[in-house]
């Protein structure tokens, strides 16, 4: 029901609700209805600028030469509103999307930079292990001529300010738009493969984030965060940088006796669990005695193999999730306030959903509010209700959802049954399928009123 939420906020203009389901409730943005129509597409219809703006920003689809590009800009109330598309360049251009939400932050706010760039009179702030990780060059320098400093001037003519910002969107986010190619002389293969074709003069240029390459790289910080000991196969190949790859971290984490290098910009801008639990240690408490400089927190009710889990996903917004750990690492994940990593774990579970654990997964998706998990499992109830009502469980589910609804009177909905209604009602087309819905619901309404709700 979040879905047809989204939509009726969509037409209404609502932006508090849209923000609210699509960042609370992790409603999908690019959801059709029965008419084939996405949300952004009745926001444009109904000539709500400001909503547009913000499900563009937010990574509403609205390609070029596509059924739901051409939609929205012809069916746009407003010439401002389809100025505003071509602005985003989502049709005419396909637009550049940061894949990774947190590095393009980590950019701007520099929280915890570690090193400063001053290019012609502007000031860059940086972090030593996202550039050492992403750039060679970059190791290089810290390691021999910018050793030990915290400000680093670039004089060189040719270097230009927003030619360096460039290059620093392209390590932190994989991707970038160059309006002026002057300065970029750093060793970025993307850029020197296309402007050094001949007989070709590039004026604009516009790199696509590469999320492999980037989550690769990204990765490399959280191979050199673990513990010696807990390294299976690094430092084996000569082609490996983990050994010979300095990270500069600036916090030792504790687990169950191992010690992880890891960086404050990336567990704090991830984490407000983490920034609270650092700026109260940061006062007084235990140093690092190989790094003298480095605080040490110690980390309990989680053990090692599960923040592993949740290290990497920290570095590089994905970690290997099985059916075997997934629920550990949702727990942690709740624990630590990430949620994206639940909602990665939410994805785990909904492809291990079956008929014999659907109660128990969508009482799971319940407790960890995962919105999307909480609706796979309506819909794949809706497909088996008619075994489904014979379970003294599910009969028991119905009865708590709604005694949980606070002042609830007798004849009002009950969340699950209404998701339940709305997948056996949705998509229903021809007079076979009709039949089949109409059986669907007979047995629902059956159950509901052998345990005396009425709804």
């Amino acid at each position: 029901m979040d879905a047809y939420d989204l939509f009726s906020s969509c037409r209404k203009g609502d932006i508090c609700r849209v923000r609210y389901l699509v960042e609370q409730r992790d409603v999908d943005l690019n959801v059709k209805d029965k008419w084939d129509s996405t949300p952004l597409y009745y926001a444009c219809l109904c000539g709500h600028e400001e909503l547009v703006q913000y499900l563009l920003a937010s990574g509403a689809k609205c390609e070029a030469n596509t059924f739901d590009g051409e939609r929205c800009m012809y069916g746009s109330l407003s010439d401002s509103v389809r100025r505003l598309l071509k602005d985003y360049k989502c049709v005419s251009v396909r637009r550049f999307v940061v894949l990774f939400f947190f590095p393009c932050r980590l950019l701007e706010q520099g929280q915890h930079s570690d090193v400063k760039f001053l290019v012609h009179g502007q000031t860059f702030l940086a972090h030593r292990c996202v550039l050492s990780a992403r750039s060679e060059y970059f190791t290089e320098m810290f390691e021999t001529k910018w050793n030990e400093k915290n400000l680093i001037t670039l004089k060189h003519p040719l270097i230009n300010p927003a030619a360096f910002g460039a290059i620093l969107q392209y390590f932190y986010t994989g991707g970038c738009v160059l309006d002026d190619l002057s300065g970029v002389f750093f060793s970025v293969s993307p850029l020197t493969e296309v402007s050094n074709k001949p007989g070709i003069c590039v004026k604009v240029l516009s790199l696509e984030p590469h999320s492999c390459q980037l989550q690769e790289e990204m990765a490399q910080l959280a191979d050199c965060a673990l513990p010696t000991e807990l390294r299976v196969g690094f430092g084996e190949l000569p082609f490996n940088r983990v050994d010979r790859f300095p990270t500069y971290p600036d916090i030792c984490l504790r687990v169950n006796g191992y010690n992880f290098l890891c960086h404050k910009a990336f567990f704090c801008g991830r984490s407000d669990y983490f920034k609270a639990l650092l700026q109260d240690h940061f006062s007084e408490g235990e140093q690092l005695q190989s790094q003298p400089n480095t605080p040490v927190i110690t980390l309990h009710n989680v053990s090692h193999e599960i923040f592993i889990h949740v290290m990497y996903y920290i570095y590089t917004d994905d970690t290997e999730l099985t059916s075997e750990n997934v629920l550990d690492v949702l727990c942690v994940a709740d624990m630590y306030l990430l949620p994206g990593l639940k909602r990665l774990c939410g994805k785990t579970l909904a492809k291990t959903t079956c008929e014999e654990n659907v109660l128990y997964m969508w009482k799971t998706a319940k407790l960890f509010r995962l919105s999307r998990l909480e609706d796979h499992c309506a819909e794949f109830m809706a497909k088996i209700i008619e075994r489904l009502v014979d379970q003294a469980e599910f009969a028991e589910i119905i009865k708590e959802d709604a005694a949980s609804l606070e002042e609830r009177h007798e004849t009002d909905s009950v969340p699950l049954v209404d998701d339940i209604r709305y997948h056996i009602a949705s998509n229903v087309q021809t007079y076979s399928a009709i039949e089949e819905a109409n059986q669907k619901l007979d047995a629902l309404e059956e159950l509901l009123s052998s345990i005396n709700i009425d709804c």
